[in-house]
This record gives C-alpha cells, sequence and structure tokens, in this order.
C-alpha cells in the first residue's frame, strides 16, 4: 500500500511477485524493477512470511495460483479473512480465464494474463491499482475510528441517512452508548485496559447491528452512537452489549447505560435524533440503578423549556428580571439574635412564565457556561443594595455572594471584584465571597493562590456547602478561609439524630481550632437553634428567621436592629 511518508519522498514501492517459474519471476523483476522494489517468492508458503514481514511497507502483491507447497488460491483466502492484510491488494496471475472470475470472487483486485507479452500493460495495470488502494486507504483512515474501527460520527451520519432513503418505511431507534466511570478504568488500569473495552464494546455493536440492519460509530472518547430498526425489547439490546464486557472487570454496578429515542422523528436532522438520544443517556449519568433511559414527550418539553430559557437569558440580564433576594443571617453568640450579614439569591421573575426556580435555569446556565453572565449581574446588585442601605440606614449589612471556580479562574476576576467594591464605595469587608468546598479540589493551587491575594486585600472568604465536598481535614488546615458555612444536610436531622448532632459540635470544634466563623444554613426549628446555640455556632440562616425575601423586605430587620 505504502505509507504517506513514502509518498512524499518518492520512495519506490514494495511489489512482492509469487510465482514458482524461476523465469517468470526473473521477467516480471526486470519489467517493473526500475519503477519498484521487488520481493520475490517461490511459493505461497514462503510469500506469506515475506507479507507478513513487510505488511505495513508492502503495496501490492502478484500471485500465480498453480504452485507447490501452498498454491495461489490458498494464500488468496488467507489474505482475504486477515483484517491487515486484506489491505494489501493483489493480482493475480494466470492464462486461465476460468481462474480470472474466481480470483476475483476471492478478493484479487486484478488479473494480468500470461504470457508477459505487453510490459506497458502489466506497469498500468499495477500503477492503477496501488494508486486505487491508495486512495481507499486515505478514505479508510479518515472514515474510521482508529481505535475501535466502527465509523467516525461524520461518516455515520451520511450511512445512517442513506439508510433511512433505502428504508424509508422502517421505524427507527437512535442508540447513545456511554461506560459508566470510564475514566476510572484509565487511571486505574491504563489506557491499554481502557482502549480493549473500547474495542469489546465495538465489535459487540458491529455483531448488532450486521443481525439487525443498522449502523455503529463511535461519537467521543467512550461514547458510541447506532441506529437500528425499532424493538420493543430495548433490554435485549443492552443485554446483548453488557455480556461483551461482563468479565473484564470486577464491578457490581452496571458497565453501560443506553439512551434511546425510540420511533425516531424523520422530519428531524440526523444530529438532533441522535441528542435527543444523549439528553436521555445523560439523564441517568449518576444513576446506577437505571440502565435504559428513553427520550419521550416530558423529556422533549423539559429540553425545550430549557433552550427557551438559555435563549431568553441576555434579554433577561437587559430587562432585569433576574430579582436578587436576601436571606440574613443572625449572629447567635449573645443574649439575642443580632442581624450579622446577608446572603444574595438569584430569582428570575418571567414576564409570561412567572417566577422561575434557581433549581430550574441555574444547574442549566451551569452546564451550557452562562453561569458567570449570571454571577456577575449578581455581584453589580448586591454591591449597589449595600450602598443603597448604607445610605438610606446609616448601617452597613455584609452580603455574600456566590464565587463559582469558573469564576475565579477568569483573569480579570480580582480586577473586577476590586472595582465593584471600589466603585460603590464599599470597603471589602463589607462584600463576602461564597467558595463552594469542592472548588477547592480542582485547580487548588489557582484558586488558592487568587483567595489569598483576595484576603490580602480585606475580603471575607466563605466556604460554601462545607460537608458536601471531597476536601480532607488536612486539606481544610491550608485553605484560606474565615468562613466555614455548614451545610444544611447536617443541620436537617440534628435534632432528631443524636449522631447528626454529634457531628455538629466536632464541626464547631474544627472550626475553633481553625478560628473561623461558622455559618449553619438550612435552620427551621426552634430546636435546631437551641442546639446550635449550645454547641456555639456563631452564625445561622434559615427559615427560622426569614425565608430569602426582597431587599425592601430585609429592612425590616435593619430598622428592628436600629
Amino acid at each position: 500500500m505504502g505509507t504517506f511518508v513514502e509518498q512524499r519522498l518518492n520512495l519506490k514501492r514494495k511489489v512482492l511477485v509469487v510465482d514458482d517459474e524461476l523465469i517468470n519471476r526473473k521477467l516480471l523483476s526486470q519489467i517493473i524493477g526500475r519503477d519498484y522494489e521487488v520481493l520475490l517468492a517461490e511459493n505461497g508458503r514462503k510469500a506469506l512470511r515475506i507479507i507478513r514481514e513487510h505488511q505495513e511497507t508492502l503495496s501490492l502483491i502478484l500471485l500465480d495460483l498453480l504452485m507447490p507447497e501452498m498454491d495461489g488460491y490458498e494464500l488468496l483466502e488467507i489474505i482475504h479473512n486477515d483484517l491487515e492484510l486484506s489491505r494489501i491488494p493483489v493480482i493475480v496471475l494466470t492464462a486461465e480465464k476460468s481462474a480470472e472470475v474466481k480470483s476475483l470472487q476471492m478478493g484479487a483486485a486484478d488479473f494480468i494474463p500470461k504470457p508477459y507479452d505487453a510490459p506497458e500493460v502489466i506497469l498500468a495495470r499495477i500503477g492503477r491499482t496501488i494508486e486505487l488502494f491508495d486512495s481507499n486507504t486515505i478514505i479508510s483512515a479518515t472514515e474510521f475510528d482508529s481505535v475501535t474501527k466502527l465509523f467516525n460520527r461524520e461518516f455515520f451520519m451520511e450511512y445512517a441517512y442513506l439508510h433511512d432513503q433505502y428504508y424509508p418505511d422502517f421505524e427507527m431507534d437512535a442508540y447513545v452508548l456511554d461506560i459508566n466511570r470510564f475514566h476510572l478504568l484509565n487511571e486505574m488500569y491504563g489506557r491499554a485496559f481502557g482502549n480493549d473495552v473500547l474495542c469489546h464494546v465495538a465489535a459487540r455493536l458491529k455483531e448488532l447491528v450486521k443481525e439487525r440492519h443498522g449502523v455503529a460509530c463511535r461519537d467521543s472518547a467512550d461514547v458510541f452512537f447506532f441506529y437500528l430498526p425499532h424493538t420493543e425489547t430495548p433490554d435485549e439490546v443492552y443485554q446483548y452489549i453488557e455480556y461483551s464486557i461482563r468479565d473484564l472487570w470486577q464491578d457490581a454496578r452496571s458497565h453501560i447505560r443506553l439512551g434511546i429515542y425510540p420511533k425516531v422523528d424523520r422530519s428531524l436532522d440526523m444530529n438532533r435524533r441522535f441528542d435527543c438520544a444523549l439528553l436521555a443517556c445523560n439523564s441517568i449519568r449518576h444513576n446506577f440503578t437505571s440502565h435504559i433511559a428513553f427520550y419521550d414527550a416530558e423529556m422533549h418539553e423539559k429540553e425545550a423549556f430549557g433552550e427557551r430559557l438559555i435563549s431568553e437569558m441576555d434579554t433577561a440580564l437587559q430587562e432585569k428580571q433576574f430579582l436578587v433576594y436576601y436571606q440574613p443571617k443572625f449572629d447567635i453568640t449573645g443574649d439575642e439574635p443580632v442581624l450579622a450579614s446577608a446572603e444574595a439569591l438569584i430569582r428570575w421573575q418571567h414576564p409570561s412564565l412567572g417566577m422561575i426556580s434557581p433549581g430550574q435555569f441555574i444547574p442549566l446556565f451551569e452546564e451550557n457556561g452562562l453561569i458567570n453572565k449570571l454571577d456577575r449581574y449578581v455581584w453589580y446588585e448586591a454591591a449597589a443594595q449595600i450602598r443603597k442601605w448604607r445610605d438610606k440606614y446609616g448601617v452597613t449589612v455584609p452580603v455574600s455572594v456566590n464565587v463559582s471556580r469558573i469564576d475565579i479562574c477568569e483573569p480579570d476576576f480580582v480586577y473586577e471584584i476590586k472595582r465593584i467594591v471600589k466603585d460603590n464605595g464599599l470597603r471589602p469587608q463589607d462584600y463576602y465571597l461564597e467558595v463552594t468546598e469542592s472548588a477547592y479540589t480542582e485547580n487548588s493551587d489557582q484558586i488558592i493562590e487568587v483567595v489569598n491575594e483576595l484576603r490580602e486585600y480585606g475580603f471575607r472568604i466563605e466556604m460554601d456547602d462545607f460537608g458536601t465536598g471531597y476536601s480532607s481535614l488536612n486539606m481544610l488546615t491550608d485553605l484560606p478561609i474565615d468562613v466555614l458555612k455548614l451545610d444544611m444536610k447536617f443541620v436537617r436531622n440534628m435534632h432528631t439524630n443524636e449522631k447528626d448532632y454529634r457531628i455538629v459540635q466536632l464541626i464547631m470544634d474544627i472550626a475553633e481550632f481553625l478560628d473561623v466563623t461558622v455559618v449553619a444554613e438550612g435552620v427551621e426549628f426552634e430546636e435546631q437553634y437551641k442546639l446550635l446555640k449550645e454547641a456555639d455556632c456563631d452564625v445561622i440562616q434559615g427559615f427560622y428567621f426569614s425565608k430569602p425575601v426582597p431587599p425592601e423586605e430585609l429592612e425590616k430587620f435593619i430598622v428592628k436592629e436600629d
């Protein structure tokens, strides 16, 4: 076949001449020797050894059929059935017309009749065959995934489209397959093992689509697409594939998950059909009790709703449809609770959809990379509100705003936070920055460097959601924080569960050792409040005092303090 490097450097292609007659070998060598590097073999058995030795650089085989030890037919069958060797074109050398048809049926690319009395014809046929197979090799290299030998996404979509053209009356299902925790397999067992898993899945998919008249591809990493005629028993498809990797590694949980868009809408673009199946597959990403999910009307409505929110976000920001609510935090270290600060929380008052829960749009914006815009909106609104309260009441109510890992990694983050405070005439200590615990575990060096710079400038840093992330106690001693925000899951049952209360006490001891303030979130009942006060908690927030409210409603707490 020859490699791309050989072509660019104009190196001679290797051609193997296999013929038991010495004079024929010499004659062919003389005819083609000026243009090609010629290898010689007098029988099929020796030829096979040479082929295997030079299979990466061999461009063509000229094969006689009638030979001792191993004849041309037997060698041709071996080549045809070997995945690697079958890429090398074979031209059969024969004087029998009947042999020409048989050899072509067995995979030969062409034939050259004996005797060799037309050298220019021989060279032309050799040149044409090599050129044709080179072109096919280049196409094949772009058409197939290099690891699994399945179609790549681009060619898969074309073949799936052609399938629709040839079978317009078939109801079709679009499948997306994902391997659970595949990155852990690579980390634990090495990339070679991961590739082995991919190849096992691919081999099973090849059998499946061949049996059921479909088409399959590897989309990316551990994600596969396949397109099959509709079945009412998708569990059988799942079991068929799962079986191929069941014994590769020891794990009681399911190895794969399937997202299925059944009976696809043919009016949709092919890519869009598989986007729907992918959406279904991702819906059970962290659910190890379910291994199949279907794209249905409910999921379609949810997706359409999400797309609408995304498309209307910029308009909502411009029209200030997003409202910043404030939940007060109370210092409980004294005899009576005292307003200490507030947390800024976002709401969306949509002109036609009404009040939209942050649980609906925040995860959506996080997934689509739009959360930065929303965070900055809140930063500016909160800083302006602190200034309004100070101008109106003569007191400063510090407000904490959420800062994500993505925010901190932005090159202008520190500059922008400083500018927001300065433009509103605030001190850094009036403006608290909440960073989730999990943010410290990702790009921790960069996060810590930025947070240290902010603290040196005077900002107070709160670790949000403490207890839900993965930071070790050893790591906690090195983190630059001023406040631990105790996640509400620890507070929820502390008044009815002794173990939960003991954990809260333990966290209080840790905070005292680190000399940081503790804020307990989600306090709803008087029993929780009393237990937290008994445990020496510093600050609490929750429905016990107030739900998140508009700024004008929070003012009643400011007036009360006055």
